[in-house]
């Protein structure tokens, strides 16, 4: 972030609500790069924001920072004047816990002025202290050499019950389960309302719930439609809505041809395992003995280890699921010169011939493209499994 602000004129943080944001952009802006401290939570500020953007913008002296800026997005067009007047970098840090750049003219409005900041729930990582970094590790062909890893479910059931939202992981059982009702009731209220006119919150509730049982499936708005007796459109206003305050995650279909990736269907995770727990009902017994919520809790958590992994790797990727007849990836991350890591995950202690037999393919069709494949297990050792195919305890994603 700090070298963002070196260099552009306008750093947005964005992230869902209580992972960190205000906390990490103030402690930026009292301490490495000085700069006036403005939140739009409060309303006269809001008020006078909404009021007169121009003159908001204008009235400001120095580099600030603009606290839960999708309260008001209409100051983006007025900083987008600004900037373009002087293009002095790091004039303004912004967050936002809702992404106002999905409107189109917003969007095209900052192009080139802007670098976006993606603040997940903290990672594993971020929590142990390592700076390990699982996406670089296998585009190097070099998976971390893991030995003596926690065995079998224990080795990640605790971490994906607690989740990466701070203020939960401070708490437990029912007290943890409170605190997700009130955050989801919060965030329904305050980004959905000024997000959207959405009638029947209780409906968008019901589709994240169900989309919470369906995480890691493929995402078909017509099934979901049925079961909830909705219409096809309002399912998929509402899931891009569940998206835009970032409680889900959709990733698309990965095709050899560009243009193939676009109509297959994508599939929806939820951006925090303990979050899923919440919405199926499961604490970490359940997920420990209920092998239909544990393989669904496990690759959710894998995969959203991964695209937090991804956003601070130096390898730059984009990320998608592969599915072809009968063969599936659960992740796939392509870099710019089009080639490939596969992961699958596996809530299993041993690894057998058939769990990496579609990375095998995979890596046979795409032959010098494909740089690795990983069975992340909950073995204890990193065992290799066939050429540039690895068994890797999911232990890696927070392995000093």
């Amino acid at each position: 972030m700090l070298e963002a602000l070196g260099d552009t004129r306008v750093v947005l943080v964005m992230g869902a609500r209580q992972v960190g944001k205000s906390t990490l952009t103030r402690a930026i802006a009292t301490e490495d790069r000085p700069a006036r401290i403005l939140t739009l939570d409060d309303k006269t500020t809001r008020d006078s924001a909404i009021a007169d953007p121009t003159a908001f913008i204008a009235g400001i002296d120095g580099p600030v920072l603009l606290d839960e800026v999708q309260r008001s997005p209409e100051l983006l067009f007025a900083i987008k004047e600004a900037v373009d007047r002087d293009p002095t970098p790091g004039q303004f840090l912004l967050t936002g816990s809702a992404n106002v750049l999905t409107a189109p003219k917003v969007y095209e409005a900052l192009t080139g002025r802007i670098e976006i900041v993606r603040l997940w729930p903290l990672s594993q990582a971020e929590i142990e202290g390592s700076d390990t970094n699982l996406v670089d590790a296998l585009f190097a062909t070099r998976p971390p050499q893991i030995t003596g890893a926690p065995i079998g479910r224990d080795a990640f059931v605790e971490r994906a019950a607690q989740g990466g939202y701070p203020e939960a992981r401070l708490r437990s059982g029912s007290r943890r389960d409170r605190w997700f009702e009130n955050y989801l009731t919060t965030t329904f209220e305050r980004d959905l309302r000024e997000l959207a006119d959405v009638q029947k919150l209780e409906e968008l509730s019901r589709l994240l719930r169900l989309l919470a049982t369906q995480t890691a499936n493929l995402f078909v708005s017509a099934n979901l439609a049925g079961r909830l007796r909705i219409s096809d459109k309002t399912v998929e206003s509402y899931t891009r809505l569940l998206e835009t305050i970032f409680l889900i995650k959709r990733l698309p279909a990965w095709r050899p041809g560009l243009g193939a990736r676009e109509i297959h269907a994508p599939k929806t995770h939820l951006v925090d395992t303990g979050l899923l727990a919440h919405l199926l009902g499961a604490n970490e017994q359940r997920i420990r003995t209920d092998d239909q919520i544990t393989g669904k809790v496990f690759e959710n958590f894998v995969t959203i280890e991964i695209l937090k992994h991804s956003e601070w790797a130096l390898t730059r990727t984009r990320q998608y699921h592969y599915r072809d007849g009968r063969d599936e990836v659960d992740l796939v991350l392509e870099n710019r010169a089009g080639e490939l890591v596969a992961i699958e995950a596996k809530a299993a202690a041993t690894i057998n011939e058939r769990d990496h037999r579609t990375l095998r393919k995979l890596r046979d069709r795409r032959q010098e493209r494909f740089l690795a494949g990983a069975v992340m297990y909950t073995g204890a050792e990193t065992i290799p499994l066939s050429e540039r195919i690895w068994a890797v305890p999911v232990s890696s994603l927070w392995n000093r």
